[in-house]
């Protein structure tokens, strides 16, 4: 599944279940999370997953799944953590992904990150070996890495590994020139780059001129404008709206054409 817009259940918490299945009613089929309790409730998507499956009628093929292994630096080891700090990379990757198989209630994941690089590349590497073993086991249908801003550790773990970075996740924003060596590298490689912070970010971009021409055309928002905007680049999206009318508007940027001749303009002036 070629997802054109993901649901992001960061910063959640215990609204994550109601929420996630308010996004597949509006029209998500992408969902993102994290086994990591600092921002993310796993468990509670998986449960949202069930009564989706259970209530409505959802199969699970029809879904975009998408988790990431959070190394020590990022979790908030006051809470449980999935893993034990003190063993190997390995051993804690793979135990990351055993319990998010079982909080997300699957047999596999169609995309599995690191939530960011490790402290050291050798330990990077480590990780992303193990990630490349899920995928040629078939458990793992895309690896990729989150806020990793630098293109040749990208292309050096695909080179060391023997298995190239399919999804990017990053902060999309003004002030790192909306990411352009990256975005431009997974052009280049056939990569996904998934953006957050892509409307919070990027206030000038909302404010626009040619954003408000194309809201105008399509009888639209600013903000889906500027998501219209944002998939033209080969970029998708993350929306973690908490407001049910945003979510059927963000699902429907897909079919906003009027206009987008001015896309052009835009592009410029995010890229001079």
């Amino acid at each position: 599944m070629n997802a054109k817009i993901i649901y992001g259940t960061a910063w959640k918490k215990e609204r994550t279940t109601a929420l996630v299945v308010s996004a597949v009613l509006a029209g998500f089929r992408a969902i993102d999370t994290a086994c990591q309790l600092k921002h993310y409730r796993e468990d509670l998507v998986g449960e949202a997953l069930q009564i989706l499956y259970d209530k409505h009628g959802f199969k699970r093929e029809e879904l975009f799944l998408q988790t990431k292994f959070t190394s020590i630096g990022g979790q908030d080891t006051s809470q449980p953590i999935p893993y034990d700090p003190a063993s190997t990379v390995e051993e804690q990757v793979r135990s990351s992904f055993a319990t998010s198989l079982r909080q997300l209630r699957t047999l596999y994941l169609d995309s599995y990150i690191l939530h960011s690089p490790l402290d050291t590349y050798t330990k990077t590497l480590e990780a992303w070996r193990v990630l490349a073993n899920f995928q040629a086991e078939g458990r793992v249908r895309a690896i990729g890495v989150s806020n990793a801003y630098d293109a040749t550790l990208l292309e050096r773990l695909g080179k060391d590994s023997g298995r190239p970075v399919q999804v990017v996740q990053n902060r999309w924003y003004e002030r790192n020139g909306w990411d352009r060596e990256v975005v431009e590298w997974c052009r280049a490689n056939g990569a996904q780059y998934q953006s957050f912070w892509t409307l919070t970010g990027s206030p000038r971009l909302l404010s626009h001129p040619a954003i408000e021409t194309v809201a105008e055309a399509n009888s639209c928002t600013p903000a889906q404008a500027a998501y219209r905007f944002v998939q033209s680049l080969a970029i998708t999206p993350i929306s973690g709206t908490t407001d049910e009318t945003h979510m059927q508007q963000d699902v429907a940027v897909e079919d906003l054409d009027n206009g987008i001749e001015h896309f052009a303009e835009l592009t410029r002036f995010i890229w001079r």
